[in-house]
Parts: structure tokens; C-alpha cells; sequence
């Protein structure tokens, strides 16, 4: 665990991207994916809408998502390689949905999947020669200078014109057979590596005309998270698998060891699902159209973990085994020793029969007295370091499944 630690500390202090000389916050996102089928049912109108919705909701926005769709489609998802906004939908482009943001505080998120290009686009119709897979589409050879060069200018320049905030890039292909059909046998592996020089240089590009913007990498949710990719960019959708509780805190168990910042969403309201899903980076999925939801327990979700988010950046130390078993408990600490900060956040599944569980806590100092409190109590308990890592917290849930999360500060 130790060491797991020295890697995490490492990762941010080294590794993290600093978009403006920052590491990235604790964010909220929101999107109409699940209403719009991405965004190839979406419009302005609906955009701004919901938008609005979250602000009127006093929600706390810090950016509006905008995925898969918004460019020209004529036969439906993905339709990749024309990276032109579709302005039958989009009157003005995306930049009336980002200024009308903007307006209200909130920046944007935009979908992009250059690397991917389907058959009947402007890549192919202009360019097939910079795609392997020529005409009929396949993948955008970013080993290509002319190519890159296209491709880094073109989306710079959609950047700067739409006003979107943040990237986000998708990749949603097994290239290996491209790759290998476009050597010699015994030059095997060169059109792949050439490939990924290509990628992470029109990232760089992309970070270096864009010194504030962080970029959010997706591949088929998750399945790009290497250190290369992850010294470039955030994984603000650490899986397509979401929504279901016991699989996401399994998630966070892993995830963890090894990302101090990821992130992932629901649409669910209930606050077991929404504690299950909380890490750094949350998305909400919730139809705002719906005016007989209950915000107000959204609300005050929201606001706890703003609070308690920060200590996502401290150690970590699991406090039961992994396990995805419904009848089991998962709880883990994440602690800031600089600052005498941290938390537990522990979940009791919907067919476990035990209402409490005891934790031994780690890392803190055994002479320290800790007060610590219990987010959904009113009163607030004290305990030494060494109590805690000796005897261990007692922890107690009724409800079945249900959640507790219990910061604690240093005296």
C-alpha cells in the first residue's frame, strides 16, 4: 500500500496535467446523452434547455457535455471523418450553446473521435490516401505528417470558433490489423508506433495553442489509460459500465491504486447509487425536462462532496477486500497527512445482513486526536490515531444497501 502511495503522490506531482499551471478540480459536468441519443437527436434549443434546467436547480455546473452527433449525419451514429457541425440542428454552430454557457457561468465539453473515419465522409471523399482503410473508411493515419497536421489546425480551429473548453477525445476501433496490413513482414509494428508518436504530438499541439484546456481521454470508456495518454489527459468517463452501484464502487476500489483523477456519472437520485459513483470528476445524466424530480437531495449530494472531494488527492488505503459479492461491505480511506484531512467512505449492499462494520484507518499519527463526523448525523465524535488504527472505527448503516461517509480533521 505504501508504495501504491508513492506512485499516486508521484502521479500528481509529476504526471497530472496542470492546465494553466493548475491540477484540474473537482468538477461536476452534466449531459443530455441518455435523452438524445448523444447528441444526434439534439439541438440548440434542447441544449440551452437543459443547461438552464441545472442552473435554475442551483446544481453547481462547471461544464456542459456535448458527445457523440453534433456533426453533419446523414446515415445516423458515428458518421466520423466530417468534422463540420451540423447546422440544420446547430443555427450558428455549437458556439450559441457555448456563449449561452458561458453566460451562465459554465463551460463546455465537446466529443470528438478523429482517429476513426466511416465510409462517405470528407476524409475519405478528399483524403483516402491519409486513411488506412483508403476510401471505404478505417482509421486516420496520425503517422502521417500531412495528415496531423490537417487534423491538429482543423480541430484547433473548431475549438477557438465554438468556444468549447475542454476536449474530449474517443477512440472506438481495434486499429492492430490496419497497422499490421500496412508493413512488410519484417517491418511489423512501424506504421503502429509511427501512429502513436502522431497521437500524442497532436495532443501536445492541441495543449500547447490551448495552455488552459484539459483534454478528457476515452476509448470505448476506459481502455486507453496508459502513463503516455494519462501525463496528456484526464479520464472523465473511466468506463462505458455505469449506473450500477456495486460495479462503479469496484471501480474506485481499482481505479484508485493507480489514477488519483478519474471520473464517471449516473442519472440515478438516490444517494447510495450517487456516493457510489463520486470521485473526483462526476457527470450528471438527469432529464431535466422533468420538473417532479426531487432536487433538493441532488442539492445537498452535491454539496457534501464538493466538500469532502478534495481529499480524493491524499493517500489511499482500502479497508475491506475487493470484492463485488452483494452481500459484502467495501469501504476505503483517502488521507491527507499535510493537512491532519481525510475520509471514509463505506457502502453496505443490498443483501448484506450486518449493520455494522469496524475499520482500521491508516496512516494517520497515533499521538493526534481526530474529530470526526458523519455526514448524514449532526453530532461530530473525537478519537486518537492510535484508536482508530488499533481498535479501528465502528461504522454503522441501517439502511439496506446504504452509505456512510465520515470525514475527520486533526486537532
Amino acid at each position: 500500500i505504501r508504495s501504491q502511495n508513492v506512485w499516486r503522490r508521484w502521479m500528481l506531482a509529476h504526471n497530472l496535467p496542470r492546465p494553466g499551471g493548475k491540477l484540474p478540480p473537482v468538477q461536476l459536468a452534466a449531459c443530455s446523452s441518455h435523452q438524445f441519443g448523444e447528441m444526434i437527436h439534439a439541438n440548440t434549443a434542447n441544449q440551452k434547455l437543459f443547461v438552464d434546467r441545472y442552473v435554475e436547480e442551483k446544481l453547481g455546473l462547471d461544464y456542459w457535455w456535448m458527445d457523440a452527433g453534433w456533426y453533419l449525419n446523414q446515415t445516423g451514429w458515428p458518421n466520423t471523418g466530417t468534422w463540420e457541425v451540423d447546422t440544420k440542428r446547430f443555427p450558428g454552430g455549437l458556439r450559441a450553446i457555448s456563449d449561452h454557457a458561458h453566460a451562465k457561468g459554465v463551460k463546455t465539453i465537446v466529443w470528438f473521435e478523429p482517429e476513426r473515419v466511416t465510409a462517405d465522409t470528407w476524409l475519405t471523399k478528399n483524403h483516402p490516401e491519409w486513411i488506412l482503410g483508403g476510401a471505404g473508411g478505417g482509421l486516420l493515419n496520425l503517422g502521417n505528417p500531412e495528415a496531423r497536421k490537417w487534423l491538429t489546425d482543423h480541430v484547433d480551429k473548431l475549438l477557438t470558433e465554438q468556444g468549447i473548453d475542454l476536449y474530449r477525445q474517443d477512440f472506438n476501433m481495434d486499429p492492430l490489423e490496419l497497422w499490421r496490413k500496412n508493413d512488410a513482414a519484417n517491418r511489423q509494428g512501424i506504421t503502429e508506433i509511427r501512429h502513436i508518436e502522431g497521437y500524442l504530438a497532436y495532443w501536445d499541439e492541441l495543449r500547447r495553442r490551448h495552455p488552459n484546456m484539459l483534454i478528457d481521454t476515452c476509448a470505448s470508456g476506459g481502455r486507453r489509460n496508459d502513463l503516455e495518454t494519462l501525463r496528456r489527459a484526464v479520464p472523465l468517463l473511466r468506463s462505458d459500465y455505469i449506473i450500477e452501484p456495486v460495479g462503479n464502487q469496484g471501480h474506485t476500489y481499482g481505479i484508485a491504486f493507480w489514477m488519483p483523477y478519474s471520473g464517471t456519472g449516473t442519472g440515478a437520485v438516490d444517494p447510495y447509487m450517487l456516493r457510489s459513483v463520486m470521485c473526483p470528476h462526476f457527470t450528471a445524466c438527469f432529464d431535466m425536462r422533468r420538473k417532479d424530480l426531487d432536487f433538493a437531495p441532488l442539492r445537498r449530494a452535491f454539496d457534501q462532496w464538493r466538500k469532502f472531494a478534495p481529499n480524493y488527492f491524499g493517500d489511499y488505503y482500502p479497508l475491506t477486500p475487493y470484492s463485488l459479492d452483494r452481500s459484502a461491505w467495501m469501504a476505503w480511506q483517502f488521507d491527507r497527512p499535510e493537512c491532519g484531512e481525510g475520509m471514509i467512505q463505506a457502502f453496505r449492499r443490498g443483501e448484506s445482513v450486518y449493520e455494522t462494520i469496524r475499520v482500521r484507518l491508516r496512516g494517520l499519527d497515533p499521538a493526534a486526536r481526530y474529530v470526526l463526523t458523519n455526514l448524514d448525523a449532526a453530532d461530530a465524535a473525537a478519537m486518537t490515531g492510535r484508536e482508530l488504527m488499533e481498535k479501528g472505527l465502528a461504522i454503522a448503516i441501517t439502511e439496506q444497501p446504504g452509505s456512510v461517509v465520515v470525514t475527520y480533521r486533526r486537532e
